[in-house]
């Protein structure tokens, strides 16, 4: 039954439709997003991408002026004595590094408001493809933001060096060809030791790819798990736990710091065979063009100028060899939000703005299972209700009371099965717009660090304070707000820590009604408030009421049916029974020690104890 439920929905499940495809390294995803938005980056920056280009040229053809001063001094001043000639050399030799450093901080400049700009085009495209990915329980391994450090990598990677070292690698030829205008045995010299340079290069690739991907596994789990010690720091020093963490994270980070050593060294010996290779080369090149001035073909100034034309040819790839981490963390960071992007298209939003809800919420064979799982914690629902009306939600625990209340507010999307307002499914507003119709109060009460009042409003930077004080008044928490020390103003903390789990409750009440919501969703609202709580629990579900909004309640203690006029009975996941409340109860809430059809009251037997599982 559950397969077949899950085959009506396919494309809830699949990973956004990924072909997969075999790679060198394996299984790998087919995502051209990423390339897509940067030509499209790129193509905006046009004209700054050939400033950046010509500028690259312009610095390549001045790293001339080193070689031909050097030729020039010894085939012209040296014989000649001539010592106004040298000063003038000397002279256009000066401008010319003085140009050079101007168009190499002027490129600089360049790749760095670039790499702003593009930083500030994919963040928060990033963020948002990271929040649905872990909507549809995807989330990446590790602490879960190795997308974002991605990002950063790559920003850093646009505003270092690295980008010029990739633009003048196309002026290996360039040079090469030079030294053949000087004799075609120095640039035969020049292009043998390039091929073995690439080669080097191309082992350095195939070599530490493993140990790249290894090390940035191993840094995302480390930092979740320093992460986690710190978020449950409290509940690790009253159990004792705190040294076991520690020991865990010990194993790990050393870990870490043994495959991050065995790359760096692994990277470290051949970057150092490179530069010594290319030491090794100029010397040849000396060699070489010492043989020519022997017999007669080349002058004492090409044998200087061919090694530093050389040395400035093979300049690139030695530095790429040498810095090889930086390319490859960079090209991995690329492939996976190449990955991420591809997975979550750009989001084009909804054209058509429908109005507010204002009748009615209708479940038609609702199933639901946790997002990233197949397993279905809720099917076969089925339910109407009209404006002005509230349901109790009740059941034993993991009957799927929660995860019902999570289907209906849009929080899971449902596998199969439809979740309506005013007749519209909820995917047809945005996200954004079908939240200020929802008041949704979780089970374990969440806040962000920030005020009170920026909690209540939601974080809408244009809030009123009169309809914060209302939602507030109306939860029945107000008074509790303006006898902190700082009222409204006040922080909460992270994830409200500097409050009670009676506060954060009654907050997160206040939070879910701002703005005056059509359906409002609380999932076991009164869990953690005293008699006052309750009873600003109770008015508040009569103040919905009275303007027709629609309550969702799930409940497991008697208090918080006395305002619903349906309960909706769930066992293992299905819908035992839906109805006006005192029929459901009656029926299914006979035996001693069960809520009874008395709105609620606890048979005796069991005096004050209420139990909903039937």
């Amino acid at each position: 039954m559950q397969q077949g439920l899950l085959a009506c929905r396919p494309s809830r499940y699949a990973p956004m439709g990924i072909a997969q495809v075999k790679t060198g390294n394996g299984t790998g995803m087919i995502g051209s997003n990423m390339q897509a938005e940067l030509r499209a980056f790129f193509a905006v920056r046009r004209r700054a991408v050939l400033a950046v280009l010509a500028l690259s040229s312009a610095l390549n053809i001045l790293l001339l002026a080193g070689s031909l001063y050097m030729m020039l001094v010894y085939d012209s001043v040296l014989p000649s004595h001539n010592v106004s000639t040298l000063l003038g050399l000397l002279v256009m030799l000066i401008v010319v590094y003085a140009f050079q450093a101007v168009i190499e901080n002027l490129r600089s400049q360049l790749l760095e408001h670039m790499a702003i700009a593009f930083d500030a085009q994919f963040s928060r495209r990033v963020q948002q493809a990271m929040s649905a990915l872990a909507h549809r329980g995807q989330k990446s391994a590790g602490d879960g933001l190795t997308a974002m450090r991605d990002l950063d990598q790559l920003r850093a990677f646009l505003s270092s060096s690295a980008p010029g070292t990739l633009l003048d690698a196309p002026w290996v030829v360039f040079f090469i060809l030079v030294l053949a205008l000087l004799h075609v045995w120095l640039a035969i010299t020049a292009l043998a030791g390039a091929l073995v340079l690439l080669g080097l290069a191309r082992l350095t690739n195939r070599l530490t790819r493993d140990g790249t991907q290894r090390v940035a596994a191993l840094t995302a789990y480390r930092n979740a798990s320093a992460e986690t010690h710190l978020r449950h720091v409290d509940m690790l020093s009253a159990m004792g736990m705190r040294g076991r963490l520690l020991d865990r994270w010990q194993r790990l980070n050393n870990e870490y710091l043994a495959a991050h050593s065995q790359l760096a060294s692994r990277i470290n010996k051949l970057g150092g065979l490179g530069r010594v290779f290319r030491m090794l080369l100029q010397s040849l090149v000396l060699t070489v063009g010492a043989l020519l001035v022997i017999d007669g073909k080349a002058s004492g100034g090409m044998i200087f100028a061919s090694s530093i034309l050389v040395g400035r040819a093979l300049a690139p790839i030695d530095q790429a060899i040498a810095n090889w981490r930086t390319f490859a963390a960079t090209r991995l960071s690329f492939e996976r939000l190449s990955q991420l992007l591809a997975q979550v298209p750009p989001d084009d939003g909804i054209s058509v703005a429908l109005p507010p809800p204002v009748s009615e919420l209708k479940l038609t064979g609702v199933a639901v299972a946790p997002p990233g799982t197949r397993q279905l914690a809720v099917q076969g629902v089925t339910f109407h209700l009209r404006a002005g009306s509230a349901v109790a939600i009740i059941g034993p625990s993991g009957a799927g009371k929660s995860s019902l209340a999570r289907a209906i507010v849009g929080a899971w999307p449902p596998v199969a099965g439809d979740v309506r307002l005013d007749g519209a499914t909820l995917d047809q507003w945005s996200p954004e717009e079908l939240g200020r119709h929802f008041g949704y109060l979780p089970q374990s009460v969440e806040l962000l660090d920030g005020t009170i009042f920026e909690n209540i409003a939601r974080f809408d930077a244009y809030a009123s304070s009169e309809a914060v004080i209302a939602a507030a008044k109306a939860a029945g928490v107000h008074d509790m707000i303006v006898g902190f020390a700082e009222g409204y103003e006040a922080r909460v903390g992270y994830e409200g820590e500097h409050l009670s789990a009676g506060q954060r409750q009654r907050i997160g009440l206040a939070r879910a009604l701002y703005g005056n919501p059509f359906l409002v969703v609380l999932d076991e609202p009164n869990s953690n408030l005293d008699s006052d709580g309750e009873n600003a629990l109770d008015c508040a579900i009569q103040q919905l009421l009275a303007r027709n909004a629609i309550v969702v309640l799930v409940a497991h203690r008697p208090s918080a049916l006395a305002s619903v006029d349906h309960v909706l009975m769930l066992r293992d996941g299905r819908m035992a029974a839906f109805g006006p409340k005192n029929e459901v109860l009656e029926k299914f809430v006979s035996r001693p020690g069960k809520i009874g059809g008395n709105a609620g009251q606890a048979k005796a037997g069991e005096p004050g104890k209420v139990r909903t599982h039937g």
